[in-house]
């Protein structure tokens, strides 16, 4: 097969990286690949732990589709084995256990959702319970014995804890070990991560010296920061943008993070080539050039990778007539419910038509004044609406009901 040249290959797997451990180590691989026609074996590994993701989970899925560019062979290596245990990274306390049956349930998801960056047709899916089942209670002392509680304390969020006096299982210790041991199953020459992952990577090239293999190069990937501009990117945070969420949904929440992050967002989870993210980068420092166009495009430009683009295109409309103009949209989710009886609590109203996820979240968006009812703010917490009617109910920018209560039967 034939691969690009060494400086255009390596320009690409910069992008956007925080460390590759190491270049050199790199370049010498990529050279052996030009000379024998050889791809790279190039690993990622995913617990499926929740059944969906976010853009934030992406960023190291793009990176695995410049590898796919540049000719490699990409291994998407589900964790049904260590998904199990839950990858303590960043963790300031033990995960709950998964079932197995949960594991793959999530990892059929997981599947659909990268697809729509990576190519089906040339990344590998592997799991890594193909190897870890077999290991038994030999193979795993075997791993346990190559490593000291001492150098497992060298991890910072082991570490802190460990100083904190908040347990740490000695499962927990046991996963860097497990996804080490996947890149001595396959031969890993190249695995990427998170930051937060470095240890686990560098555990990896541990164990494949131990086995006499060529230690794999290690890429890690900065931590895409939310909605907010501050934290990173994070369900419970609430400043995710999920890629299985509405359009309009991803849409919107694009737009809604600050100018600051614009040219980072291109970078990290959209498909603009190299020349491409230059021009955006000379867009943004152009004096008089509005960051809100730009914001746009990249806002067509997830949606469409998301939902492609007749979805995108909608989606961006919907925004203009609703965000923009403050028109109400064209067409409202409509919650019917039996009227009569007793003032219906709002709060709980939200919760039931689905414009929030619980209680809590509803109260929390009256309070910041987030909640009109027939273009009224709400601001008290006990609102509670007459039973009958119709009401027009938007909850922040994006999210709009049409609740209607209907006689009951006689």
């Amino acid at each position: 097969m034939k691969f690009p040249p060494l400086n255009e290959q390596m320009d690409l797997i910069r992008r956007g990286t925080v460390e590759i451990i190491s270049e050199e180590e790199m370049e010498s691989k990529i050279n052996r690949s030009l000379e024998s026609g050889r791809p790279l074996n190039v690993k990622q590994g995913f617990d499926p732990t929740a059944p969906d993701i976010h853009l934030g989970h992406t960023v190291s899925v793009h990176k695995l589709r410049d590898f796919q560019l540049l000719g490699h062979r990409v291994i998407f290596l589900i964790g049904d084995f260590t998904g199990m245990i839950g990858d303590p990274a960043g963790r300031a306390e033990t995960r709950k256990r998964m079932s197995r049956e949960e594991i793959l349930k999530n990892a059929e998801t997981y599947k659909e959702q990268v697809f729509k960056i990576l190519d089906a047709q040339k990344t590998v899916i592997d799991f890594n319970s193909r190897w870890l089942g077999e290991l038994g209670v030999e193979g795993v002392l075997r791993l346990s014995g190559l490593y000291t509680v001492a150098r497992m304390l060298e991890r910072d969020d082991f570490a802190k804890r460990y100083a904190e006096g908040r347990p740490i299982s000695i499962l927990e210790f046991l996963y860097p070990l497990f996804q080490g041991y996947d890149s001595v199953a396959l031969e890993a020459d190249v695995e990427l991560g998170g930051t937060d992952q470095k240890f686990n990577l560098l555990v990896g090239r541990d164990l494949q010296r131990h086995w006499e293999q060529e230690p794999q190069v290690v890429v890690t990937m900065p931590l895409l920061v939310g909605t907010d501009g501050v934290n990173k990117m994070s369900k419970s945070m609430g400043n995710y943008i999920g890629v299985s969420e509405p359009a309009s949904e991803i849409y919107g929440k694009v737009m809604s993070i600050p100018d600051e992050l614009i040219y980072t967002y291109y970078e990290l989870v959209t498909n603009v080539p190299l020349s491409g993210l230059q021009q955006i980068k000379s867009r943004l420092e152009e004096p008089g050039v509005n960051p809100r166009d730009v914001k746009r495009e990249l806002a067509l430009e997830v949606t469409a990778l998301c939902h492609g683009e007749a979805e995108a295109a909608l989606a961006r409309e919907h925004f203009e007539q609703v965000v923009v103009r403050k028109d109400r949209p064209d067409e409202v989710p409509e919650h019917r419910i039996e009227g009569g009886g007793e003032p219906v609590w709002l709060a709980g109203l939200l919760r039931e038509a689905g414009l929030v996820k619980s209680s809590s979240e509803a109260v929390r968006m009256i309070k910041q004044g987030a909640v009109t009812v027939d273009d009224r703010r709400i601001d008290d917490t006990q609102h509670s609406l007459a039973p009958d009617g119709e009401y027009f109910i938007k909850v922040g920018k994006r999210r709009f009901a049409r609740v209607i209560f209907v006689k009951p039967a006689d």
